[in-house]
């Protein structure tokens, strides 16, 4: 009697080995194994949020197809308790093994909401952005003139969410006084900016900035990063090239930087004033002339008069030689790259050709033709502008 007790005991305990190895292996699939999200979405995880309360959401929201597996597994590999706070891009048929991985590892948000806040040369304005996670693409919520305009309800509302990510976002060309004005509107920052930073010393980028950060925290980080830009780009600059410091090859860069937009022609255009500069000749560009005049605060909004070409100011590259005494803007790193780096070129003259570029010249005739052309231009538009770098 006890061997056949004995007996069915151990038949029971084989077939619970046998019936557990099953289920460890039926959830260790489950866990691996791809899941039922058939497309990407965002799964948001709340500050505090214990596991239990996320895996449930993540059952409710169809991400994973069981909560109690998620859990057991999260705590096998030790992640239980790494939850990070934030909205995150899950993809389509992800295994729970990879949602884990993907909202516990960290770092800024991949998902929901962002505000933009861009400051460019014309104006600063507001952008308030919304991933579309089936198609992993940014579309606009709603955008606003900070300066011109109270904010809309979409934007207050958004500020109520503590998932909401913030950037600030500066156009290559702005000036420093333009930066401090336009930050004294970014509603997410806080304190306040003692002076107007140096001109040329702010990098033109997009910063990831939290919200309540202060404004001077984020003026030292443009701060750090342009110097760190230039000091990289002046390691491993052209030979003999008519400036002898990072601070005068700035400068150059400001100057190339307001001359053109397109980025293939920055060398072409930083070459006409290296050539100028090695002959001995004015750089005669109009940007620094205005620079004179508005000192940075704002645009001229006009064409440049007769007598303002010929009044000495330290910016008048028509009247004094070589470069100004400052940057004329903060230029971003393609222009410094074209001040230290230039094209190889004969150029010494340029002039918009119509079609948002420039044509180039190394002689006054050519050069005068070339203005020619777009005076005709401008005709036909009805317009009158800039011609470029004139001739002596």
């Amino acid at each position: 009697m006890w061997r056949a007790i004995a007996s069915n005991a151990l038949t029971f305990f084989i077939v619970a080995l046998i019936v557990a190895a099953g289920l460890l292996a039926w959830g260790r699939q489950e866990y691996q194994g791809p899941g039922p999200l058939v497309d990407a979405a965002c799964v948001k995880v709340d500050r505090g949020a214990s596991l239990s309360v996320v895996s449930r959401q993540l059952e409710t929201s169809g991400v994973i197809s069981d909560a109690r597996i998620f859990r057991i597994g999260a705590d096998y590999g030790g992640h239980g308790a790494k939850l990070k706070f934030g909205s995150y891009l899950v993809p389509a048929a992800a295994s729970m093994d990879q949602v884990v991985g993907i909202i516990t590892a960290g770092g800024q948000s991949t998902c929901g909401r962002e505000v933009n806040f861009r400051i460019g040369i014309a104006k600063a304005d507001v952008i308030l952005r919304e991933l579309d996670a089936a198609t992993n693409r940014y579309v606009e919520v709603v955008s606003f003139d900070p300066a011109a305009e109270a904010a809309p309800k979409e934007y207050v509302d958004a500020g109520d969410d503590g998932d909401l990510r913030y950037r600030v976002t500066l156009a290559e060309g702005v000036t420093s006084w333009q930066v401090v004005e336009a930050l004294k509107r970014a509603d997410f920052l806080t304190g306040t900016i003692e002076k107007v930073p140096a001109e040329g010393s702010l990098s033109p980028f997009s910063y990831e900035v939290v919200k309540g950060s202060t404004r001077a925290e984020l003026i030292a980080e443009m701060e750090a990063r342009q110097s760190q830009v230039l000091a990289d780009l002046w390691a491993s600059r052209a030979p003999d090239l008519p400036y002898a410091t990072p601070e005068e090859a700035l400068v150059m860069a400001s100057i190339v930087e307001k001359e053109t937009g397109i980025p293939e022609e920055r060398k072409q255009v930083a070459s006409v004033f290296v050539n100028r500069l090695r002959k001995g000749m004015k750089l005669q560009t109009d940007p620094t002339v205005i620079y004179g005049i508005t000192k940075g605060e704002g645009i001229l909004g006009r064409g440049l008069r007769q007598s303002e070409l010929r009044r000495e100011t330290p910016y008048n590259t028509y009247v004094v030689d070589g470069l100004p005494p400052t940057p004329i803007a903060n230029p971003g790193a393609l222009s410094i790259e074209a001040a230290l780096n230039p094209d190889d070129t004969p150029y010494v003259y340029f002039v918009a050709d119509g079609s948002g570029g420039h044509a180039f010249s190394s002689t006054l005739e050519d050069h005068n033709a070339n203005v020619a052309k777009w005076r005709k231009i401008e005709a036909e538009r009805g317009q009158v502008g800039e011609t470029g770098v004139q001739g002596n």
